[in-house]
């Protein structure tokens, strides 16, 4: 200290004092800019990781169909998070799950990794963990039988990755807290969604229908996250589309509309972001660039790219020995070392009876229309599909949902200018959904109480959607049921008299909440949550959440909130429903549309009262909320762990013809070749099982540009649209297997030689797994 104090008497000998104190002046601004800039009351963070899971073998969760299993990777799936703490008090996580919804047996594991690093900061108080609901994901994750049966029981890859995925996003969230804003905004997007069970909406009352100007929520509201000395960090936003673009046959892991909106949103920013983010007139007429096109490629004639690309026909580069180090080099490559990574979460509210095939149903025999009641074409369910905008190219319906979703995002981020303020705050409790009573008024006056009911599903279950048809003669809109299958049923449990009665009109199908062997069939304990950030409220729910049961339950907790008291909010609120979280217990309809018993009514599980419980318990969540009162925690979830079974057959060896190795190519591209923007490029390479190493924050496939005469760019991996990693063997149980890894090069894709790269892991006969890679030759993309 006395040096310094030496040092501060000399500098001012040698300086005027009004220097000095112009100095001091203009540190005390930059040390305080940060309140003056953003007027900052939280502490925010963002985070985000992998969660793709095994690429192979594995029945995808959503469908229900046994013969959709995994091969091969559209993108990858990620875990992303964020955490607003008030400086010295509250804090809320949420995380958005690229998954098709939450699981009971994850969010507890995930809560005892939390304890264990964390102490009580964060507890299923203050944790929601949310899917998108895509039903391109691996299955196997969820710990009651009815959701893990087509995957053959319990997946451990499969639950283990979405494990570790979201404790690493909360991690980071949690280490990159800092000072920082909230603005959010509305707006509506009108060709994303339709109602896919329209004859149950129109059985609301004209009344209440005549409120809406839509049968489904055409609204998007977006949180924008402004770190005070870096700026914007990220979005997260809610928005109701089912994610089923990608329809019941494909077998590509992928994040359907929702997380290609998350890709396109978070490449548009790491590309454009830094310009625009403040700006109102950023373009998003395309897909955003990739690293490609910001390499600084020498432009060359079309005859010296083909002679460089010749030099290396032969030399496709050495075997990489830490080929885990592409992970993330992509994306990286775009963004400061030093800065937070952008992160953008696209959400699922009440998305229940919302398509995103917005084309409409069509019998696909025929060409017409389905039937409108029961959607069949001749009374048949298996033929009548929903047909999204870029039919019949799933893939291209894909990206035109995820598209339109990302530029609505764009917009809302670029004009959010409202600043949430205020207190961050929780409330949850778990409950007993299987002898739930509720209390509704008469309509001659006074009170009746009634019960919610153990789970059951009706016939209509069995028929499916629009979006994913089921099989056999089951229809939407059965309340009857038929003799053959209530004979199968009983094979398994027969309902008795007051389950029938609690559940009518439903003629039940499977009753799930009595079956009990080998463990739970369905889920009886559920957990709702109120978090409050400011004058926004996010309501977490355990399931799907129709059009009008959603507005319900928005309308009556807004209601309760906004009612006058101490801690009452104004009128200016948001309240978002966060759909599929924390567990999952399929869907809730309001009273009237289940009568009719389409897809939806069925899949309700806990009887016709089901919403009116949610209603009735958010109610009180809401009161605690406002009064700073605390809630009963209620009683716990069964942890299933332990009980769990697996059928799924494990990768035993694998194998290449004799004289190949693993990562050859067995299909190259052809020699001296030229490819256009717009075409595609594709190559097969002798490979392995995907299951030996998921290439968790890696990849198995990549775009590499030359820059300069000797240096390999990564350009494009499995994060991104226009790369698809297909994995295939010639038979069942061939040990022998092949990737086929296609480029549809983008019109953004910079002019120059490229080649194509694939990364895997082999299991050999005594249960070693060693790493391998292949390389294409190379060719130019003019």
């Amino acid at each position: 200290m006395e040096v310094f104090y030496a040092q501060k008497l000399n500098f001012q000998k040698s300086v005027p004092r009004g220097i000095i104190w112009f100095w001091f002046f203009l540190l005390f601004l930059l040390q305080n800019s940060r309140g003056i800039l953003s007027d900052s009351d939280y502490l925010v963070g963002l985070g985000s990781y992998d969660i793709t899971g095994p690429a192979a073998d594995v029945n995808m969760m959503g469908y229900a169909n046994s013969d959709q299993t995994a091969s091969g990777v559209h993108f990858r799936l990620r875990a992303r998070a964020f955490i607003v703490a008030e400086p010295q008090g509250n804090r809320v996580v949420f995380v958005n799950l690229d998954a098709c919804m939450a699981s009971q047996l994850v969010t507890i594991k995930v809560l005892e990794r939390l304890k264990a690093r964390y102490g009580n900061l964060y507890t299923e108080n203050n944790v929601a963990i949310s899917g998108i609901h895509t039903h391109a994901g691996p299955g196997g994750y969820l710990q009651y039988v009815v959701y893990i049966v087509t995957s053959l029981g319990f997946v451990r890859q499969s639950f283990d990755v979405i494990v570790d995925g979201i404790e690493q996003s909360i991690i980071q969230a949690h280490e990159n807290l800092r000072p920082g804003s909230i603005f959010v905004n509305k707006g509506e997007i009108l060709d994303a969604g339709i109602n896919r069970s329209p004859s149950a909406y129109l059985n609301n009352s004209a009344t209440e229908r005549s409120k809406y100007a839509f049968d489904v929520d055409k609204e998007m509201t977006l949180l924008k996250f402004v770190d005070d000395e870096w700026g914007p960090v990220g979005s997260f936003n809610w928005f109701a589309t089912h994610g089923t673009s990608m329809s019941r046959t494909n077998s590509l892991i992928s994040g359907d509309n929702k997380g290609a909106a998350a890709r396109f949103m978070e490449d548009w920013f790491d590309t454009n972001g830094i310009e625009s983010a403040y700006s109102d007139n950023s373009d998003t007429d395309e897909i955003p660039r990739r690293v490609s096109n910001i390499i600084p490629v020498a432009q060359k004639k079309h005859h010296e790219l083909l002679e460089l690309a010749a030099s290396f026909q032969s030399s496709p580069g050495k075997r990489a020995t830490r080929f885990l180090s592409v992970a993330r080099r992509v994306r990286s490559a775009l963004r400061q070392a030093d800065k937070p990574r952008f992160v953008s979460a696209f959400c699922q509210t009440n998305c229940g009876d919302v398509s995103p095939n917005v084309l409409g149903a069509f019998c696909i025999d025929t060409g017409l229309s389905c039937d409108f009641d029961h959607s069949t074409c001749g009374g048949k369910n298996e033929l009548c599909y929903g047909q999204g905008p870029g039919y019949p190219d799933e893939f291209e319906s894909t990206r035109i949902i995820g598209d339109r979703q990302f530029k609505k995002a764009v917009e809302l981020f670029n004009k959010a200018s409202e600043q949430l303020k205020g207190k961050v705050d929780y409330r949850h409790t778990y409950l007993d959904f299987s002898q739930l009573e509720v209390t509704l008024p008469k309509e001659g006056g006074g009170n009746e109480v009634v019960k919610t009911c153990p789970a059951a599903m009706g016939f209509g279950f069995a028929a499916g959607t629009t979006d994913g048809p089921g099989a056999f003669d089951f229809k939407q809109g059965d309340n009857q049921g038929n003799a053959f299958w209530k004979l199968v049923r009983n094979l398994l449990k027969t309902p008795g008299k007051e389950q029938i009665a609690c559940h009518y009109p439903k003629p039940i199908l499977l009753d799930t909440g009595e079956m009990k062997l080998p463990y739970d069939w369905a889920p009886s304990i559920l957990p709702i949550q109120i978090l409050r950030i400011g004058q926004l409220v996010i309501l977490a729910v355990p399931g799907e959440f129709t059009t009008m049961a959603g507005r319900r339950l928005r309308d009556a907790v807004k209601t309760v909130l906004t009612s006058g008291g101490n801690g009452a909010f104004d009128s200016n609120i948001h309240v978002v429903i966060a759909g599929l979280t924390n567990t999952y217990s399929q869907y809730v309809t309001t009273f009237e549309e289940y009568q009719v018993q389409r897809y939806e009514g069925a899949s309700t599980l806990y009887g016709p009262h089901t919403l009116s419980a949610y209603i009735q318990e958010f109610q009180k969540l809401a009161t605690a909320l406002i009064s700073g009162q605390s809630v009963e925690p209620g009683p716990q979830p069964p942890d299933l762990l332990s009980k769990q079974i697996s059928l799924l057959t494990p990768v035993v060896m694998d194998a290449t013809p004799p004289g190949v190795k693993f990562g050859d190519v067995s299909t190259d591209v052809p020699q001296n070749s030229t490819f256009k923007r717009g075409g595609t490029v594709t190559v097969v390479f002798w490979s392995a099982c995907p299951r030996n190493d998921l290439m968790t924050e890696g990849t198995f496939s990549l775009v590499e540009i030359l820059q300069g005469k000797d240096s390999w760019v990564p350009a494009y991996d499995d994060d991104d649209f226009c790369l698809r990693f297909k994995w295939s063997r010639p038979a069942k149980l061939s040990p022998r297997s092949q990737a086929t890894i296609e480029w549809r090069i983008p019109a953004s894709a910079t002019p120059g030689v490229y080649r194509i790269r694939h990364f895997g892991a082999s299991k050999g006969f005594m249960g070693s797994i060693k790493h391998f890679t292949g390389s294409s030759s190379a060719f130019v993309v003019a």
